[in-house]
C-alpha cells in the first residue's frame, strides 16, 4: 500500500523532510528554504495561554441517553421523549495545578459536559463536588490568587490559602470535603459530577423549576491517601491521562446516571436556607434524586489537542428549556466563562471542532481574527438585521424564556444568617462522616496546614470550632502529632468505597 504523500500547509508535496536546503555541503541554510521556516515558525507558535484555572485536564467522547420522562419539567427537546440521545464531549481537571501539574494532587476536579443537541450545545460546567468556595464572584479572583502562587516565592501558599478562607467561613463546606476521602479520586471515573449551581427548567406551559444536576458514577468512589499519591506521583504525572485511555482501550467504558433534584418555584422564597447559595447543598430528602439518563464516555479523542485543549466550555451555553437563576456566582460565569475563550483561542472560539454544534448555526456575527467560515446569516447579503431577505435568519420569540419573578432593590446583600455557613458544613461532619472519615480529615487538614503561622492557624481552628468543637479539636491534636517527631503514626487506609460526604 503506497504511503500518503507529505505535503505543506499549502498543499504542494514536499521533497525531504530530512535536511535543510543548503549552499554546498557545508555552506549556510539558504532563506528560500520555506518549508524550514514554516516548521520553526509553527513550532514557535505551539502553544496558546493555558487556562488560568482547571489547566490541566483530561477528556473522552461519549453519548448520553434519556432513560426517565422528565418533559413535566423541561421543554428541552433533548428530554422530551425516552431514547433521545446526542454526543457529548467531558473535560475533567484539576482547579489550581497547571498544566505540568500530577494529575493525583488534593484538589477539586472540574465536571464538564458538552452535549451536541438538536437545538445547539448545552454545556454543564460543573465539579466533582456539589459546594463551591465562595458564593459570590466578586471573591473568586481573590480565591484563585491564594490557589496559584506568590508573587515573590513563586511557590504555593498554604498561609494564603488558610488566610483567604478563615476570612470567609463560607470556604469551610467546601474545604471539609477537599480535605475528606473525596479530596483525591483514583481517576474521573470514580468520582461524581455536579452542575453545583442552581438552574432552572420550564416546561411546555411555561411554568419554571429551579434544579440541581447531578451525575453519579456506576464505577463507585475510589480515592487515594495522601501517602499513596505521593507514591503514585513519583512514578507517574500522568495517571488519570493512564487510565482513562485503558479504560476506552480494554472496552471498560466509564458510565454515570444524570439526576436532578427539583424545587418548585415558590419553594425559593420560603426555604430555610437560600438555594442560590453556591456554598449550600439542597437536602435530599426534601429534594429527592429524579433520573433522568445515562451518560457513557467511550471514546478517546483522535487529537488531545484540539478536541480536549481547544475544549470551550461555558455556562453561557444552554438550550431552550433550561436556564439560569439568581445564583450570583453562576451569573458572573456566563460571562467570564466564554470572554476566557475569546482571550485564550480567539474571537471564533465556537467554530473549532471540538465547539461547534452538529445542529444548523446561523448567526451575524462578521469578520474578526481566524474567520475561516463562510457568513452563516441564511443569505449572502444579509449581513445585518432586520433585512429584506426571505432566507435570512430572525429570532424565534416561541423558545423565549419565562420572566424570573425574583425582584429586589439594587444593593451589595450580604448573608442574612452568621451561623448558616456552618449549619450543613456540621451535618456533613457530625452526621455523614464516621469516626475514620473524620480522623482522615483531621490528619489530611494538619497536613496542608503545616507551613501556616500560628495566627492563621488559630484562626483557621476558631472557625472550625463554629463547625463543631470536635472538629477543631481534632485538627488541633493533629497538627501537634505532626509537630512531634515521638508521636505515634496515625493510620492512614481509605476504604475502596468511601461513603459520600456531600449530597
Amino acid at each position: 500500500m503506497a504511503k500518503t504523500t507529505l505535503t505543506t500547509s499549502g498543499g504542494a508535496p514536499v521533497p525531504s523532510n530530512n535536511t535543510s536546503e543548503t549552499a554546498g555541503p557545508r555552506g549556510p541554510v539558504l532563506m528560500q528554504d520555506y518549508q524550514l521556516l514554516e516548521k520553526l515558525a509553527h513550532q514557535n507558535r505551539e502553544r496558546i495561554p493555558e487556562r488560568t484555572v482547571h489547566a490541566k485536564g483530561w477528556g473522552l467522547q461519549g453519548k448520553f441517553t434519556v432513560t426517565k420522562d422528565i418533559t413535566k419539567y423541561t421543554c428541552a427537546k433533548l428530554f422530551s421523549k425516552v431514547g433521545n440521545s446526542c454526543e457529548v464531549l467531558s473535560r475533567w481537571s484539576t482547579v489550581a495545578g497547571e498544566q505540568g501539574a500530577a494529575d493525583a494532587e488534593r484538589d477539586v476536579r472540574g465536571f464538564s459536559l458538552k452535549f451536541y443537541t438538536e437545538d445547539g450545545n448545552w454545556d454543564m460546567v460543573g465539579n466533582n463536588t456539589p459546594v463551591f468556595f465562595v458564593r459570590d464572584a466578586y471573591k473568586f479572583p481573590d480565591f484563585i490568587h491564594t490557589q496559584k502562587r506568590h508573587p515573590k516565592t513563586n511557590l504555593r501558599s498554604p498561609e494564603a490559602m488558610f488566610d483567604f478562607w478563615a476570612a470567609q467561613p463560607e470556604c469551610v463546606h467546601q474545604v471539609t470535603i477537599l480535605m475528606s476521602d473525596r479530596g483525591i479520586p483514583v481517576n474521573p471515573a470514580h468520582m461524581n459530577g455536579y452542575g453545583s449551581h442552581t438552574y432552572s427548567m420550564w416546561n411546555a406551559q411555561g411554568e419554571r423549576v429551579w434544579v440541581k444536576f447531578h451525575f453519579k458514577t456506576q464505577q463507585g468512589h475510589k480515592h487515594y491517601t495522601n501517602a499513596e499519591a505521593e507514591t503514585l506521583i513519583g512514578k507517574t504525572r500522568e495517571s488519570y491521562q493512564e487510565d482513562l485511555v485503558n479504560m476506552i482501550e480494554t472496552g471498560n467504558h466509564p458510565k454515570w446516571t444524570f439526576y436532578i433534584q427539583v424545587m418548585p418555584e415558590k419553594d425559593a422564597e420560603t426555604a430555610g436556607f437560600n438555594p442560590f447559595d453556591l456554598t449550600k447543598v439542597w437536602p435530599h430528602g426534601d429534594y429527592p434524586l429524579i433520573e433522568v439518563g445515562e451518560l457513557e464516555m467511550n471514546q478517546v479523542p483522535e487529537n488531545y489537542w484540539s478536541h480536549v485543549e481547544n475544549a470551550a466550555y461555558s455556562p453561557s451555553n444552554k438550550v431552550p428549556g433550561i436556564g439560569y437563576s439568581p445564583d450570583k456566582m453562576l451569573q458572573a460565569r456566563v460571562f467570564s466563562y466564554a470572554d476566557a475563550h475569546r482571550y485564550r483561542l480567539g474571537t471564533h472560539y465556537e467554530a473549532l471542532p471540538a465547539n461547534a454544534p452538529k445542529s444548523d448555526v446561523h448567526h451575524y456575527h462578521k469578520d474578526g481574527s481566524m474567520r475561516f467560515f463562510p457568513p452563516q446569516t441564511g443569505h449572502v447579503d444579509a449581513y445585518y438585521e432586520p433585512n429584506q431577505y426571505a432566507e435570512a435568519a430572525v429570532a424565534d420569540p416561541s423558545v423565549a424564556e419565562p420572566p424570573l419573578a425574583i425582584s429586589g432593590d439594587a444593593d451589595r446583600y450580604v448573608q442574612e444568617d452568621a451561623d448558616a455557613d456552618y449549619v450543613q458544613p456540621r451535618a456533613l461532619y457530625a452526621e455523614v462522616m464516621d469516626q475514620g472519615e473524620r480522623d482522615r480529615l483531621h490528619h489530611n487538614m494538619a497536613a496542608a496546614m503545616g507551613p501556616c503561622s500560628e495566627s492563621v492557624t488559630e484562626r483557621w481552628l476558631a472557625v472550625l470550632k463554629r463547625v463543631h468543637p470536635d472538629y477543631e479539636a481534632g485538627v488541633r491534636r493533629a497538627l501537634k502529632e505532626a509537630g512531634d517527631v515521638n508521636a505515634v503514626p496515625v493510620t492512614d487506609e481509605t476504604p475502596q468505597h468511601a461513603n459520600e460526604p456531600a449530597k
